[in-house]
């Protein structure tokens, strides 16, 4: 980190020195660094620096190495500033205060809150139901903060892997089926009535959980415009096998439906009769991303196929 993004940290937390304590991780594609900035005399011990430098050569894990997902990827940044600057502040689901954003020459920094200091110091990789319903009452309340705002400086349409960024991946799709059904899929998702902004990497990796339970979120790079479904389908299925994704749904949709009432300020039947309706074709848009980037993951299974299947035969 240079000597002007440490001056920017020093004074915008009042702190007399600073030490980088770790490297929390490598940003996707080399683009930069998350790193815990330890501080001397400030009013909190350390924070979390986003630093983004592009790099000189691009190298996706997956090998897809083009400029169309340079270009995302850059956006993606610009998204992430602009969200911290002008929306963050309007979450009611917790998520880390921003105190610094800077960008000086191909560089950004963006200077959050240390959620570990904050008491959100846990990192689960399975889940019991009581945090999964934490989770989704954390969606819920993203969803309830946003609903019906313009996504102005953010992207139009939310998520990594929404259709119009992901042409390669359509390309490479080998079921026939689907890749024909995708811009109905798209469509459909992107016509709903009520609209909000989308986490849009709401998997388990990014929920830190504190040991009352409690959840916040981070990593706000593809927030945007749609329908609250896309994330709740994501996040369930980062966290489910299938055979429990399949018996826990309606319990799911339940539990979700039941925070994101209780958020609002009157009851809305009309918009949990819509996305309820969403939630299977959400599933089968994410499929279909997956199936293209790469077709030997993991997440594609029986239940994804089956009700995707159901999806395009009821467009």
């Amino acid at each position: 980190m240079n000597e002007y993004f440490k001056s920017v940290i020093l004074q915008k937390t009042g702190a007399t020195s600073l030490i980088v304590k770790e490297v929390i991780q490598e940003l996707w594609s080399g683009y930069g660094k998350i790193l815990r900035v330890g501080l001397e005399q400030a009013s909190v011990e350390s924070v979390v620096v986003k630093h983004v430098q592009l790099p000189n050569n691009i190298n996706h894990p997956r090998g897809w190495n083009t400029d169309i997902g340079h270009q995302r990827k850059l956006k993606s940044y610009q998204v992430e500033t602009t969200w911290y600057s002008t929306y963050s502040k309007n979450s009611a689901a917790r998520l880390p205060q921003c105190f610094a954003i800077e960008q000086k020459d191909d560089e950004v920094l963006i200077v959050l809150e240390d959620l570990d200091t904050a008491g959100y110091y846990l990192r689960k990789r399975t889940l019991t139901w009581e945090e999964i319903a934490a989770c989704l009452k954390w969606l819920a309340k993203f969803h309830a903060s946003y609903l019906g705002k313009v996504p102005e400086g953010l992207w139009e349409v939310g998520t990594y892997w929404h259709l119009a960024t992901r042409p390669h991946e359509l390309e490479a799709l080998d079921d026939g089926r689907l890749k024909k059904a995708a811009p109905l899929i798209n469509e459909k998702l992107n016509a709903g009535t009520y609209q909000t902004f989308v986490h849009g990497d709401a998997k388990l990796a990014n929920f830190c959980f504190a040991k009352d339970g409690q959840v916040a979120g981070v990593d706000f790079q593809y927030v945007g415009g749609g329908c609250g479904m896309k994330d709740v389908a994501y996040f369930i299925g980062s966290c489910l096998n299938e055979r429990d994704c399949e018996r826990l749904e309606a319990q799911i949709l339940d539990t979700y439906f039941e925070f994101l009432q209780s958020e609002l300020s009157e009851r809305n039947n009309d918009l949990e009769s819509e996305w309820r309706t969403l939630y299977r074709v959400a599933w089968a848009d994410f499929h279909r991303f997956l199936k293209g980037w790469s077709p030997g993951h993991w997440k594609i299974n029986s239940y994804s196929e089956r009700i995707t299947a159901e999806v395009i035969n009821n467009l």
